[in-house]
């Protein structure tokens, strides 16, 4: 995402860690969308939602290991529409992983940095097993290292394995198996406020007992008096906050030319996701000690199948295909009675997690989704070419609260019932006109629909079930309808060996706008959902690289968007006006530079990012300041020592000029007006180094 975000026009991504390993904290916009509002897939497999709960799908840095990525392709506006997915309104990600070589042979590489950080990943390559080239890899990469502020560590460990058989001159059969780990001690949720008159190293208290037992009751450390707001106080003195996470991806692709003009496609996969959520919460325990630890054992099940179809015919391509999934997500609540103070240290964040003392609540949800798709690719001219189809889906969600303590939640009655969002022709169309080898000329149109989302009752931002009780989720269902979006590009491009541009504008109209507004305390918001009309994007992305001689590049780009609302919402009974406010979370102007430079073996890179002032508000009268973000890096490759290839050492250093920021944002949600602890503060200036080889 980090690399995307480098070098792609109107793309921010933004966290709190230099690894991105924060899942609650990583925020990745597209041109006013947000990651909730794109498609992802991994060799075409459905990859969902990619925000912290990921209630559909899984995040691509938990489903692929980094170097065995082969490529990656952002296609903005609408998104192709060959991708599986029910939420592209503002474009798709497709990853790819790497195949195995055909020649036995390996890769190693090993990072230290800051922070006691470790990275090891590991590659072995079988190459071709038999006459009928059956070949494999399996790789395995371990990350750990102490957060930068606070207390505890980040880990995670992966193991991405991958077999293709060939089947004579028909095609191919892959199939692969991921299974990635993590438990990480999560960074504290900022307010502006927090941010401003504590600093950026201001953390959970753990493993501090005793200040967090003596905030619960009131008695809060005096070095936060300057906060000066009681909400603050609290947000400010939590305990601690973790998650864990543990992940199974497994896929059969048949990838069939069934004729000189047809080729087939299928994909059989299943997704399996564990995970816990912790924090320690200001709540009574049975034995007087004012403080809980509740946990969110989540599970999430998917099962589905993508078929597809291409058929070459007179300057046509005809495109069509179904994807079918089933996702059963669950995620209930647990109560453990922390000690009281002198009788012992407080509960593990980590876990274990047994004998709680009463359950809150349990939000289980079952999706299924059926989609269509149908295109044709017709070349008019061989510099002229014209796309149009359609695609349909289905989408219907049963599920909500199936147990509910009403005195801990405050509620007679959790939501629960049936939604469903449904749309039989959604139309794409396109036009790339290329007159010659340096220059581009493209338009796209298309109108998209976002299913609802789902995640529990009490997560902010959560969707159409995280609203305050049953009587408001169905006044909701008479006020919600699915979110449409119609987009509109034209875009130029200009290729040559020493200078290449491009030029978008772009204009989104927005539809049914579903906005969460929060208010209340972290992890105890007050969440509702509201219809707030219509939204209009406005931009447009310009960049140019030049290429003055052999091994210097110069990359260059700058992104305006004008996101405004164009009509306003209730919120707590009365009527608040949006109109002409900007769209909360996102910049209206990007600025990215990135200059490398190559001499031999050697290599050096210095890129820099200006993030624009972004509303934390709806009603934009709190905003995030602006700020620049650079880094360096450089690396010289030793060629060949022994068994070992491409033996090469790498130096780097992020957050070049150690400026203090709010990285990523709206892990909590949104509030109407006022300031939100919704923060994440970037990290600091850190230092890392690598050595990675080759070997056969």
């Amino acid at each position: 995402m980090r690399i995307l975000s480098a070098t792609t026009p109107g793309v921010t991504f933004a966290s709190d860690d230099a690894f991105g390993l924060d899942t609650l904290a990583n925020t990745l916009y597209v041109r006013g969308f947000n990651q909730s509002q794109i498609g992802a897939t991994l060799d075409g497999i459905p990859m969902g939602d990619q925000g912290f709960l990921q209630y559909n799908g899984l995040n691509i840095d938990q489903a692929e290991i980094q170097e065995n990525i082969s490529g990656m392709e952002l296609s903005q506006g609408g998104g192709a529409l060959t991708v599986p997915s029910t939420q592209n309104l503002g474009g798709a990600l497709q990853f790819y992983s790497s195949d195995p070589t055909d020649k036995f042979g390996g890769k190693v590489s090993q990072l230290f940095g800051s922070n006691n950080s470790v990275r090891t990943f590991v590659r072995i390559d079988s190459g071709a097993l038999n006459s009928t080239g059956t070949k494999l890899f399996v790789s395995m990469a371990r990350t750990n290292n102490d957060k930068w502020k606070g207390y505890g560590n980040q880990f995670e460990q992966q193991v991405n394995s991958k077999l293709v058989q060939p089947i004579a001159s028909l095609g191919k059969i892959t199939a692969l198996f991921n299974w990635s780990q993590f438990r990480q001690f999560n960074y504290l949720g900022m307010s502006m406020n927090m941010f401003r008159k504590l600093g950026p190293n201001l953390d959970y208290l753990y493993p501090d007992y005793s200040a967090a037992y003596n905030a619960a009751l009131g008695n809060y450390p005096k070095a936060y008096d300057v906060l000066g707001n009681e909400s603050d106080l609290q947000n400010a003195t939590y305990l601690d906050g973790a998650q864990s996470q543990q992940n199974y991806l497994m896929a059969v692709i048949a990838d069939f030319q069934l004729t000189p003009r047809l080729d087939e496609k299928t994909i059989i996969y299943a997704h399996l996701s564990d995970s816990d959520i912790e924090a320690t919460e200001d709540f009574p325990s049975p034995n007087g000690a004012p403080l809980v630890q509740a946990d969110g054992p989540t599970s999430l099940r998917r099962l589905g199948f993508v078929e597809s179809l291409d058929y070459h015919i007179a300057g046509n391509t005809i495109q069509t295909g179904v994807w079918y999934e089933n996702n059963a997500y669950s995620y209930p609540t647990y109560f453990y009675q922390q000690p009281l103070l002198g009788e012992g240290p407080p509960r593990n964040p980590l876990g274990p997690f047994r004998n709680p003392f009463t359950e809150e609540l349990n939000d289980q949800f079952n999706t299924n989704t059926f989609q269509y798709y149908l295109q044709d690719t017709y070349a008019i001219r061989h510099d002229l070419r014209v796309s149009a189809g359609f695609k349909s889906f289905i989408q219907t969600t049963h599920g909500g609260a199936k147990s509910n303590n009403s005195f801990f939640t405050g509620e007679t009655e959790l939501p629960s019932g049936t939604l469903t969002a449904s749309s039989a022709f959604l139309p794409h169309f396109s036009i790339n006109y290329k007159p010659d080898s340096h220059n581009e000329i493209y338009v796209d149109i298309s109108e998209n629909m976002r299913a609802y989302s789902y995640s529990p009752w009490f997560v902010a931002n959560g969707g159409a079930w995280a609203v305050q009780n049953q009587q408001q989720f169905v006044n909701n269902k008479n006020s919600i309808k699915p979110e449409r979006v119609w987009d509109y590009v034209l875009g130029y491009r200009y290729t040559s060996k020493h200078f290449d541009m491009t030029a978008d504008i772009y204009h989104a109209d927005y539809y049914d706008r579903l906005l969460n507004t929060t208010a209340g305390l972290i992890v105890q918001p007050i969440s509702t959902i509201v219809n707030a009309g219509r939204e209009s994007i406005y931009g447009a992305d310009v960049s140019a690289t030049i290429r003055p001689f052999d091994g210097l590049e110069i990359f260059n780009s700058v992104s305006y968007n004008d996101s405004e609302y164009k009509q306003g919402i209730m919120y707590e009974s009365a009527y608040v006006q949006l109109n002409g406010k900007k769209q909360v979370a996102y910049p209206s102007w990007i600025y990215k530079t990135n200059a490398s430079y190559s001499y031999r073996k050697f290599r050096a890179t210095f890129n820099a990012t200006y993030t624009d002032r972004r509303p934390l508000s709806y009603v934009n009268d709190v905003f995030v300041p602006a700020y620049w973000l650079a880094g360096v890096s450089a690396g010289y490759e030793f060629g060949r020592i022994g068994v070992l290839r491409h033996l090469r050492a790498d130096l780097g250093v992020t957050n070049l000029f150690g400026s203090k920021y709010i990285g990523g944002m709206g892990f909590s949600g949104f509030p109407v007006t006022g300031d939100y602890p919704t923060l994440f503060a970037g990290a600091p200036r850190q230092f890392f180094g690598t050595l990675s080889a080759k070997f056969r």
